[in-house]
């Protein structure tokens, strides 16, 4: 029997905890380094958690949905606490146009008249008269759940490295580096986007699942989660811009949590914060093989909804021995 083959994995955010998981599963030894101080000290811990296939089928390429669709049972699997409360997707009288349109382009639903939203949602009694649910959409907060792969990895005789960037290559069989824009300089066409979040404390709204409130200008969603804890994101500015948050991203996002419940008026600010997602030219991921290297990267805005996907592809690129990997999201493509 040959040993286990030696993988280190580069990144611990969503894209390199679960590929680090899946590897660990599948038998390989695992050391997973993370350039930053922590778990989860880039984009994903910024994230919304939002495992909505349907939903994000609204402006992603055809197929999204089936390939995304084992994610669900995926992190349930991983992260009990994720919750399977579907999800809502309103608009404001003004905007009824946007919730027409945004039918049209999805499935997975069912239009709820207001008493059927005032049933499901008692936070909106009153204040909506439609709406489109998606009952088979989940959500998980990322700041327990990268945690959690974390822990996952450990118990599977994994090896967690934080603040450290320079892990020689040379003792591992393979490297999976999942570093998201910080690989830039090795993968041509990566580009970041950038991306705004708002955390508030609100006791008065109570919403038990995530809220997508179209806008023709500045559609957002409001996350909920433990202690009355709400993400309200996210901008998408087409910038590599780093740096805070700017005041006309944070008025936008307020104005539209204001607009969704009134309640968020009082709420406490706990945290404002901007990342760059890393996206490719199409916002599709990509596998990219160098070598002994595969490069798994540019998730855009789907990193909690395809990481499990991309994972499983990884471990077949890795532990099956093959350059095609098979049921691949994306082509495996070699580097040029």
């Amino acid at each position: 029997m040959s040993p286990p083959r030696r993988v280190l994995v580069r990144g611990a955010g969503v894209a390199g905890l679960a590929c680090a998981v899946a590897l660990a599963e599948a038998g390989a030894t695992v050391t997973l380094a993370e350039a930053g101080p922590t778990i989860g000290s880039g984009a994903s811990w910024k994230a919304g958690g939002m495992l909505g296939p349907w939903c994000e089928a609204e402006t992603a390429p055809a197929g999204l949905v089936e390939l995304a669709l084992p994610a669900l049972d995926w992190w349930r699997r991983q992260v009990p606490a994720t919750r399977s409360a579907g999800t809502l997707v309103l608009a404001l009288s003004r905007d009824g146009g946007e919730l027409a349109r945004y039918a049209r382009r999805t499935e997975g639903h069912r239009t709820l008249d207001a008493g059927q939203l005032d049933a499901l949602e008692p936070a909106f009694e009153g204040r909506f008269g439609r709406a489109l649910f998606y009952p088979g959409e989940a959500h998980l907060d990322p700041r327990a759940a990268l945690p959690a792969l974390a822990h996952r990895l450990r118990a599977l005789g994994g090896v967690v490295l934080t603040g450290r960037p320079d892990i020689p290559d040379g003792r591992f069989d393979d490297v999976v580096d999942c570093r998201g824009h910080a690989a830039r300089e090795v993968l041509p066409g990566l580009r970041g986007v950038r991306g705004e979040m708002l955390l508030l404390r609100a006791p008065g709204v109570g919403l038990s699942r995530p809220v997508r409130l179209l806008h023709p200008r500045t559609p957002v969603y409001v996350v909920p989660r433990d202690d009355d804890v709400f993400m309200v994101g996210a901008t998408m500015i087409e910038s590599e811009e780093r740096g805070p948050p700017r005041l006309r991203s944070m008025m936008e996002l307020m104005g539209a949590a204001y607009a969704l419940h009134p309640g968020f008026g009082e709420a406490e600010i706990l945290e404002f914060a901007a990342d760059l997602r890393p996206a490719f030219g199409d916002n599709m991921p990509r596998v990219v093989r160098d070598g002994a290297t595969l490069h798994v990267n540019g998730m855009f805005r789907h990193g909690f909804l395809l990481a499990p996907v991309l994972a499983g592809q990884v471990v077949d690129a890795v532990l099956g021995g093959g350059s095609e990997p098979p049921a691949a999201l994306v082509p495996l493509s070699r580097m040029r």
